[in-house]
Formats: C-alpha cells, sequence, structure tokens
C-alpha cells in the first residue's frame, strides 16, 4: 500500500550539497512484459522505494537507421541521492533493451512525510531477504 499522504509543507527533495539526504527521480521507459520485473527486482533490492508503472505509451525514435514505433510503459522510480547510481547500474544489467533510456531527475521539493518513508525505503538492510 501507499503511505499516507498529510496536508502540510514540502521541504526541498535535495539537500545532498549540505550533506543531508536527497531525492531523485529516475525515469525510464520499457517493455510491458518486463515492466513489472523491473520494479519488483529493483523495489526487492531497496534500490527504490517506489515504482510508478504507465502504460499506454507510444515511442517513436530512430533505430539502427530505421523509424521504430514501439508501445511502451514508463516507469518512474523514486530513490535517494545516495541510492541512485546502484539503481541506475542495476536497471541497466536487468533492462531488456541495448540501450535503456534512464534518465535521472532532481525534484526541486518533496512532501515531508513522503521524503521521510523514501528515504527508509531505500536504506539498504541489514538483513538481505
Amino acid at each position: 500500500a501507499a503511505p499516507g499522504y498529510r496536508d502540510g509543507p514540502a521541504r526541498p527533495a535535495t539537500g545532498a550539497a549540505e550533506g543531508g539526504w536527497a531525492m531523485r527521480v529516475i525515469f525510464a521507459t520499457c517493455s510491458a512484459s518486463e515492466a513489472d520485473d523491473l520494479a519488483d527486482r529493483l523495489v526487492e533490492e531497496r534500490l527504490v522505494g517506489c515504482v510508478n508503472v504507465l502504460p499506454g505509451v507510444r515511442s517513436i525514435y530512430r533505430w539502427q537507421g530505421e523509424i521504430c514505433r514501439d508501445e511502451e510503459v514508463v516507469l518512474l522510480m523514486e530513490t535517494s541521492d545516495a541510492r541512485v547510481d546502484a539503481a541506475t547500474e542495476r536497471l541497466r544489467e536487468l533492462h531488456g533493451y541495448e540501450v535503456p533510456k534512464i534518465i535521472v531527475i532532481d525534484p526541486e521539493r518533496c512532501d515531508d512525510a513522503y521524503a521521510a518513508w523514501l528515504a527508509e525505503m531505500t536504506e539498504p538492510s541489514a538483513d538481505p531477504a
């Protein structure tokens, strides 16, 4: 279940420059058939706290000299600055595409309660499951 939301002030999502915690959002696309597996693995490994799977995306791009049109899904994954490199590396390892789209976004603000939950969810577990 998703974490509860409360009304209240949002704090800056970035604090890494001051030595604090910072949120990062990873934007990626993939085939519908691999979306749940990618999401499950990254959450299970505590590399991301949450993955939103947005279906119904049609991508048009050039690949190996041809114009391609593919049905894809968008993955929006939230993690911490401390885990973003490991998360993107693992996503690249697991992804079925030769050149996956992996974009890291630095959000300006994040709700305090959500940021606290996300920090807890992306803390490396002392007990591997």
